[in-house]
């Protein structure tokens, strides 16, 4: 397959794991600031962060710093926790993008069941709503999870291509391919704006890339590890 990204396709760097390096020392560098500075010099669209409930990289100044020096777009990955969400409201994110969260998982695993935790997921849309920041969720590529989000009555959906990055034969990965394409184009249908990520590195990317409808890809372990490697 040529690689031909879709149309106007956004990255957006999640810089996360320069903060882990950090946390490691529990030291002032590497800087998280200077990080996402450089990710926008070197023409991000936008900068992501995961503010966990255990703080295990990302802690609650950075979020705050990064409001305040990030010139393109921040966007908050977050729980639903009273906590997290009352942090979000203070900062005023331009994008929350709530994923799912177990104290003792290495990454995030796998997308939002909806239909699950529909409540509190619509009380977190509201406050964060009324605070003009836009919400998106991160979920399986499934139709039903879709439809949940459709009821929900959010706009945004994030979906989780770790099935896709993580495949470990050419034929999964093909059948997880194709699961992300029919929920992009299901998705656009009802209305959704699209983002996709998880996994995705300088590889694997190429065949997302080219699915028609996906507005921004959010990418950052592998960046990270390049550019550690490279230093």
């Amino acid at each position: 397959m040529i690689f031909n990204p879709a149309p106007m396709a956004r990255l957006g760097v999640n810089i996360d794991h320069v903060a882990t390096l950090r946390q490691l020392r529990n030291s002032n560098v590497p800087d998280i600031v200077a990080a996402a500075s450089l990710c926008e010099k070197a023409g991000a669209d936008s900068i992501v962060v995961h503010l966990r409930e255990d703080r295990r990289h990302i802690q609650d100044k950075d979020v705050f710093d990064l409001r305040k020096s990030v010139r393109t777009r921040l966007n908050l990955e977050m729980s639903v926790s009273e906590e997290i969400v009352d942090i979000a409201c203070k900062i005023r994110p331009d994008q929350a993008t709530i994923v799912p969260e177990k104290r003792r998982e290495v990454t995030t695993e796998g997308g939002l069941d909806v239909a699950s935790n529909f409540k509190r997921l619509q009380a977190a849309r509201k406050l964060l709503e009324k605070k003009e920041i836009a919400v998106s969720l991160f979920i399986d590529p499934e139709r039903k999870q879709i439809d949940s989000a459709l009821r929900l009555g959010v706009k945004r959906l994030e979906f989780h291509t770790g099935r896709y990055a993580d495949a470990s034969d050419e034929s999964k990965k093909k059948k997880f391919l194709k699961e992300i394409i029919y929920a992009v184009d299901y998705a656009r249908k009802k209305g959704f704006r699209v983002y996709a990520g998880h996994g995705l590195d300088y590889e694997n990317i190429k065949k997302v890339a080219v699915i028609k409808g996906i507005e921004e890809f959010n990418i950052g372990y592998s960046i990270v590890c390049r550019a550690v490697s490279n230093c």
